[in-house]
């Protein structure tokens, strides 16, 4: 039968179709043409139109076609039956992210993610930046994706794999829906085997019918485990790892400090100087010290590293350190924001050296405040390099003759610890009256054997000591803070704004489950200080404290002071790190100018706004990427325990299940509501249960024993199982409620039932 209608991309259609229909063009336009004379536009009027409503087969597909136009937002159906012509597409642009089951979320600044369709994600990569058309597909925002304006990436790091139609290398993560194929002369021409790691690039990004293709450029051979993960962190994230040959060659040019350095700086070398870090720091930023004043006023000395006299704006130095502004750290590896050869050597105030340095000499009244302040240059001459667990061990026991002999010989550096001691609890109760968050959370590190592997995980504890540094730390911050304020430096401050309503509605709602009040506007510290005092003995504090910090707007840096909410400090700033902040270098560098009469060089960035946000960005890109190995090394951990037993708290009931945090181990994962029990629930989501028909509750804070169900490393997710509950609502549970079948009793009914089908 021959098509009646002019079908302006006919040609196409009949290229693509044996029996091709109306295009979407020629739809568009009829339905147009039929609403412009007043006629109803519906299918079976276009069906008319086109002479096909007889035709069953042309008038399904016709059918199809208008359905696909609804989805893709060319047409819309208010009613359910007339078609009109749907509004010109809102074209917006965004990041991706990526889901390992293989669909994802397109990104954006001012309205809610969308999501983006498995189909869709076949042509992108995580972290990939589209121009995308918003619309609407069964009353859900979505995303299509139109046009890739960015890759994130052109070298990726997997593992090679192989199925009938040749070599491939298999992503982790977010990554895992996106295969790359290689040659097999590739293959060969590397001598890889299948399961090795190897890093690739791309020579083809991926279309909608074709993979990406790729070629070979490194064997990452002889890594151990947690090695790689790294390295694929690092590598996914875009951290940068290797500074400029110019870079390191200015860092190597520079000699121990000469007395032509030492010229016009204040001589602090007999001073009792000492740095105070943990076990394995190699880079010692931060040196402290204090003595009693007149009337029991107090004088204390934070002094910082001299980063600025080395790396001068707009050198090699100078580039390198702002495209990373923060160093990044890892179990057992750091990506450093200076060579270690300054950010160990020259920057790091080590033991028994000359060191230049930026001192903050603070005055403090008896009652903790600042009565006065000065900046200046300096030169230092640290006494001793003590440990926080060496000077937590001396306030337990001043005679404790296994301390060095830095400490407990040095009668100078005994004043001054007991001094800043002191002067810690002093502030400390200041800290309380003003309102600053003290959160219950829980802190851990890893332990690795000489293979690499993990050998257990850990609570890490702070005492005194690591607070005594916190206190000087932010003593001299905020008097930096106020400095560049009074004298307008062109600096960045360390912004941490108030909750917004949305937030503290949630939390409101979230906290009356305990009975507790909290404002659903404008919360104040009080307000977070009455819910943590109220919750600090729960067993599910922790949990608790962390929905309050997960409540505050994440800190950022800003050329515009507001304060930090937090920490309850009207101004704020960064003055402590410069070896591996570079808001701090740049602080270091104004104060320095101010004080020494000196015109600021003229700096890198174009503005202190574009300085602001490229130092937050690679703030949270290093956060995320220590968190990324972090949970992947605790699911990789885990999946040696699939089957083992351990004690659980619940932290988070939902509608699908519970969540738990590991007691020992404070590794988190998810009981789902199938493995709860033989028994229908109901979430009450006002007092934050799970209510079993038979009786059995499950709370925040119930203690569980649970089995560890299986491990998803692409998803970075770990399943438990009940084995039985211990406590309910913080009592006992009398007679132990076991989960009423074990998963190898379910798996042996499963097998069974199977065998029966087959028959």
């Amino acid at each position: 039968m021959t098509n009646t209608w002019n079908d302006p991309n006919a040609h196409s259609e009949a290229n693509k179709y044996q029996n091709p229909i109306p295009s979407r063009l020629l739809i568009l336009q009829t339905v147009a043409k039929l609403i412009n004379e007043g006629m109803a536009a519906t299918a079976e009027s276009l069906g008319m139109h086109f002479e096909i409503l007889g035709d069953e087969e042309k008038f399904f597909a016709l059918n199809n076609r208008l359905k696909a136009m609804l989805r893709d937002g060319q047409l819309i159906r208010e009613d359910g039956i007339h078609f009109g012509i749907a509004p010109l597409p809102n074209i917006v642009r965004g990041k991706i992210t990526s889901n390992a089951k293989g669909f994802g979320f397109l990104v954006l600044d001012d309205i809610p993610d969308l999501f983006v369709h498995e189909k869709q994600m076949r042509v992108v990569f995580d972290g990939d930046e589209v121009e995308a058309v918003a619309n609407e597909f069964r009353g859900k925002p979505e995303a299509r994706i139109i046009n890739v304006i960015k890759r994130a990436h052109n070298e990726f790091i997997g593992i090679l794999t192989s199925d009938d139609e040749g070599f491939m290398v298999q992503l982790g993560g977010a990554n895992a829906h996106q295969p790359i194929t290689l040659t097999d002369e590739d293959v060969a021409h590397w001598q890889a085997e299948l399961g090795d790691s190897v890093k690739v690039a791309i020579i083809d990004f991926p279309t909608y019918q074709e993979y990406a293709t790729g070629k070979i450029t490194e064997r990452l051979t002889g890594l151990n485990d947690r090695e790689l993960i790294i390295e694929t962190t690092v590598h996914n994230h875009g951290i940068p790892d290797e500074f400029s040959a110019a870079a390191l060659e200015q860092a190597h040019d520079y000699k121990e400090p000469s007395a032509t350095e030492r010229k016009g700086r204040t001589d602090l070398r007999e001073l009792p100087l000492i740095t105070i870090d943990g076990e394995d720091a190699r880079d010692f930023d931060d040196a402290v010290f204090a003595e009693k004043r007149a009337g029991g006023n107090y004088r204390v000395v934070v002094a910082i590293a001299d980063v600025s006299h080395y790396v001068t704006p707009n050198s090699p130095l100078d580039v390198d350190a702002y495209e990373r502004s923060t160093s990044v750290y890892f179990p057992h590896r750091v990506i450093p924001m200076l060579p270690e050869v300054l950010s160990n050597g020259l920057c790091s105030l080590n033991p028994k050296v000359d060191r230049l340095c930026m001192v903050a000499d603070i005055k403090l009244s008896r009652a903790g405040n600042v009565t006065g302040y000065e900046f200046y240059p300096a030169v230092m001459h640290s006494k001793a390099r003590l440990t926080y667990n060496q000077v937590n061990a001396f306030f337990d026991d001043p005679s404790n003759e296994t301390l060095p002999d830095d400490l407990v010989r040095n009668p100078d550096v005994i004043k001054s610890v007991d001094t800043l001691h002191q002067i810690y609890q002093i502030l400390d109760k200041k800290r309380e009256e003003r309102g600053a968050m003290a959160f219950e959370t829980a802190e851990t590190y890893i332990v690795f054997g000489e293979d690499g592997d993990i050998k257990d995980i850990k609570a890490r504890t702070r005492g005194d000591a690591h607070k005594l540094i916190e206190e000087m730390m932010l003593l001299a911050n905020t008097c930096a803070a106020n400095f560049a304020l009074k004298h307008e430096l062109p600096v960045l401050y360390r912004n941490h704004d108030k909750p917004s309503d949305e937030k503290a509605l949630r939390l409101s709602d979230y906290v009356k489950t305990f009975g507790l009040a909290f404002p659903s506007e404008n919360p104040t510290h009080t307000d977070y200080q009455r819910i943590i005092a109220a919750t600090k003995d729960r067993p599910d504090a922790v949990s608790i404290h962390s929905m309050l910090l997960r409540s505050m707007m994440q800190a950022n840096y800003s050329a515009d002071n507001i304060g930090h909410f937090g920490l309850a400090y009207d101004e704020y700033s960064h003055f402590t790190s410069p070896i591996r902040r570079y808001p701090d270098l740049m602080l270091h560098r104004a104060i320095k100018d101010f004080v020494t009469n000196k015109k600021g060089k003229k700096p890198l960035y174009k503005s202190l706004d574009e300085a602001g946000e490229h130092t937050s960005m690679t703030e949270r890109r290093a956060e995320e990427a220590s968190r990324e190995v972090e949970t992947w090394l605790k699911c990789h951990y885990m999946k040696r325990h699939v089957g083992n037993e351990f004690s659980a708290t619940i932290t988070t009931v939902t509608n699908f299940g519970v969540f738990v945090t590991l007691n020992e181990l404070f590794i988190d994962g998810l009981i789902h509501i199938s493995h709860l029990g033989e028994e229908y629930f109901t979430y009450d989501e006002k007092t934050q249960q799970l209510i079993g028909e038979r009786g059995s509750v499950f709370g925040l804070g119930d203690l569980l024993t649970v089995q560890v169900a299986g491990v998803n490393m692409d998803l970075l997710q770990i399943d438990f199982a009940l084995v039985e509950q211990l406590t309910q609502g913080g009592n006992a549970v009398s007679s132990k409620k076991k989960a009423s079948k074990s998963r190898s009793e379910k798996a042996e009914k499963g097998k069974k039932s199977k065998k029966k089908a087959r028959k």
